[in-house]
C-alpha cells in the first residue's frame, strides 16, 4: 500500500499501547501507519457491566463498523473481545504473537489468593473470573468492578491511600498547632524579666515531663505535599478516585498489567491457568480488515 494503513483503536491507555505495538511492527516492515481513536459502546456505557448490555462485541463492533464503512483500513482488538459472528465482509487479517494468557490477582500489600482473609472482597468485571475465584475460595466475596485496567487498580488502592492522606493531614495540622503554641510561649517568656523567664522555663520543663505528646506517629512527620510528590502517578490519581465499594483485591488479565507497565507499581500474583482458566484468545490481539482489501493483504504478508 502506498497510503498509510489507518488503524482504528479504542482510546484507553491499554488499547493505545496495543495498537502502538502493532504500529511499530508494521513500520518495521516498511509500512506507514496512522492510528485513529474510536469510541465504542463499551466506552460510552460506564455504569453497566459488559454482560448486562445484552450483546457481545461492546468494544469491537464500533471499530469494525468504521472498517466496513471505509473510514479506516483495519482495527486492533483484544482477541478475547472479538465475537464469533464476524460480518461476511470482514476478516481477521492478522494475529500477532500471543502474550501471557494468565489472570492476575492484584492486592495493595502483596497478599496471595491463598492468604486473603475470609470475607475479603475481590473485584472483577468477568463472570468467569468471579466463578473461578469462588470455586477456589468460596469464603471470599466477589463484587463487580468496571473501568480500564488503571481505573480498576486505582479503585483498589484508593481507600488505603485516602485514609493515609487524611491521617497525614491531621498530623500536619497538629504539628502546626504545636509549633504555634511553642512560638506563643516563647514570645511570652521573652517579655518577662530574666529571673521570671528562668522560673517559667523551669516550670515548663517540669510540666513537660508529665505532659503526653499529642502528635501523631513519627512516620507522619513528613509534610503532606512532600509525601504526595513521592507517590507514583498511579497512586496520585487513585487519591482522587471516588469508590463506592472497598476492594481487598482485583482480578484481571496479567497481560493488561504488563502492557500498561503497571507491574512495577502494584503487587500482583499470576494465577495458575490450571485452576483459573483464561478466556479464549486472552493475551492475543486480532487485527480485522475488509475482505480482499489491500490492507488485509498487507497485514497478512506482514
Amino acid at each position: 500500500m502506498s497510503d498509510p494503513i489507518r488503524l482504528a483503536t479504542r482510546g484507553s491507555d491499554l488499547a493505545l499501547r496495543q495498537a502502538g505495538e502493532v504500529k511499530t511492527e508494521l513500520e518495521e516492515r516498511r509500512h506507514d501507519v496512522e492510528l485513529v481513536e474510536v469510541e465504542t459502546t463499551g466506552d460510552r456505557v460506564d455504569d453497566e457491566l459488559i454482560q448486562d448490555l445484552g450483546k457481545t462485541g461492546a468494544f469491537v463492533r464500533s471499530l469494525d463498523r468504521k472498517v466496513l464503512d471505509g473510514d479506516v483500513d483495519a482495527a486492533v482488538h483484544s482477541m478475547k473481545d472479538v465475537p464469533t459472528d464476524v460480518p461476511d465482509d470482514l476478516v481477521v487479517a492478522a494475529v500477532p504473537h500471543r502474550e501471557n494468557p494468565a489472570d492476575a490477582l492484584v492486592t495493595p500489600n502483596g497478599t496471595s489468593l491463598e492468604n486473603l482473609p475470609a470475607g475479603s472482597v475481590v473485584g472483577t468485571a468477568s463472570l468467569r473470573r468471579g466463578a473461578q475465584v469462588q470455586a477456589h475460595r468460596p469464603d471470599l466475596e466477589v463484587e463487580p468492578i468496571r473501568g480500564n485496567v488503571d481505573t480498576r487498580v486505582e479503585k483498589l488502592l484508593a481507600p488505603a491511600l485516602q485514609d493515609e492522606h487524611e491521617r497525614r493531614t491531621e498530623a500536619e495540622k497538629e504539628r502546626m498547632s504545636e509549633d504555634a503554641r511553642q512560638q506563643e510561649r516563647g514570645d511570652y517568656e521573652a517579655s518577662e524579666t530574666v529571673e521570671e523567664g528562668v522560673e517559667n522555663l523551669e516550670d515548663d520543663e517540669s510540666e513537660g515531663e508529665s505532659e503526653p505528646d499529642n502528635r501523631q506517629n513519627a512516620e507522619f512527620d513528613q509534610p503532606v505535599e512532600e509525601w504526595f510528590e513521592s507517590l507514583s502517578p498511579l497512586q496520585q490519581s487513585a487519591l482522587g478516585r471516588e469508590v463506592e465499594t472497598e476492594y481487598d483485591a482485583v482480578v484481571l488479565a496479567q497481560v493488561g498489567l504488563e502492557r500498561t507497565g503497571l507491574t512495577h507499581h502494584v503487587h500482583d500474583e499470576e494465577l495458575s491457568t490450571n485452576t483459573h482458566v483464561p478466556a479464549p484468545g486472552q493475551g492475543a490481539l486480532a487485527i480485522t480488515a475488509r475482505k480482499d482489501s489491500d490492507a488485509a493483504d498487507a497485514l497478512r504478508d506482514a
